[in-house]
C-alpha cells in the first residue's frame, strides 16, 4: 500500500478481515500479517492502532459481542409474537450462524487473549455469556406475558439453550444443522414451560 494514503475506518477494515480469516481458516490462521494482508494494508497499520496483536483480538471480540445488542433487542421485541420455539430457533440459528462459534474457538485457542479479556469480561466466554443474557431476557419477557410458565427457571433454560446450540453448530467442517434440527432441540428444552395456546 502506498505511504501517505489514508485508510478510512481502519479498525472496521481490520476487524472484517479478521472475521473472514477466522471463518475461512480458524484461529490458528489468525496472525497480524494475515489480517493486514487480508485487509490490504501495511502490517504497521495494525500496530499503530493497537498495543499488540492480543489487544487487537480483544477489541475484535468485544466489537463482535457489541453487535449482539441489535439481535438482543429484536429478540426481546419479538416476545408475544410468533411462537416461543420459532423465536428461539431463529435466534440460535442467527447467533451460531455468525462468527460466534469461531470466536469461542479463538478465545479457547489463545491464552493471552483470554487473560486480556478477563480484564473487562470477568467470567465466561464473551459471546456465549452475552448470548445467555439475551436468551434469559427474552424468556423473562415471555414469562411476563404468560407464554412461559411463571415458575420457569429461565436462568437455567438460557445457558442450556446456548450450550446445546453451540454443540449443534460447533463442527466447522460440516454444514450447519438444518433449521428443523435446531427447532427440535429448542422444543425439547422448553417443552415443559410453554403455555402457548
Amino acid at each position: 500500500m502506498p505511504t501517505g494514503v489514508a485508510i478510512r475506518d481502519v479498525r472496521e477494515q481490520l476487524f472484517d478481515a479478521a472475521e473472514r480469516i477466522l471463518l475461512r481458516a480458524g484461529p490458528s490462521a489468525l496472525t497480524s500479517r494475515a489480517v493486514t494482508t487480508e485487509a490490504g494494508c501495511a502490517k504497521g497499520v495494525l500496530h499503530r492502532h493497537f498495543e499488540d496483536f492480543d489487544a487487537f483480538l480483544a477489541a475484535f471480540v468485544l466489537d463482535r459481542v457489541d453487535r449482539l445488542d441489535a439481535r438482543a433487542a429484536a429478540l426481546v421485541g419479538s416476545a408475544g409474537t410468533g411462537t416461543v420455539v420459532d423465536n428461539l430457533t431463529d435466534a440460535l440459528s442467527a447467533l451460531f450462524g455468525s462468527v460466534a462459534v469461531a470466536i469461542v474457538a479463538l478465545v479457547s485457542f489463545r491464552d493471552d487473549l483470554r487473560a486480556r479479556l478477563r480484564r473487562t469480561w470477568p467470567a465466561g466466554v464473551p459471546v456465549l455469556t452475552e448470548a445467555v443474557a439475551v436468551i434469559d431476557a427474552y424468556l423473562t419477557a415471555e414469562r411476563d406475558l404468560g407464554r412461559v410458565s411463571a415458575d420457569a427457571d429461565v436462568a437455567l433454560l438460557a445457558p442450556t439453550l446456548i450450550g446445546t446450540g453451540h454443540l449443534l453448530f460447533a463442527d466447522r467442517g460440516a454444514a450447519p444443522p438444518e433449521r428443523e434440527a435446531v427447532r427440535r432441540v429448542v422444543a425439547s428444552v422448553v417443552a415443559g414451560v410453554l403455555r402457548e395456546g
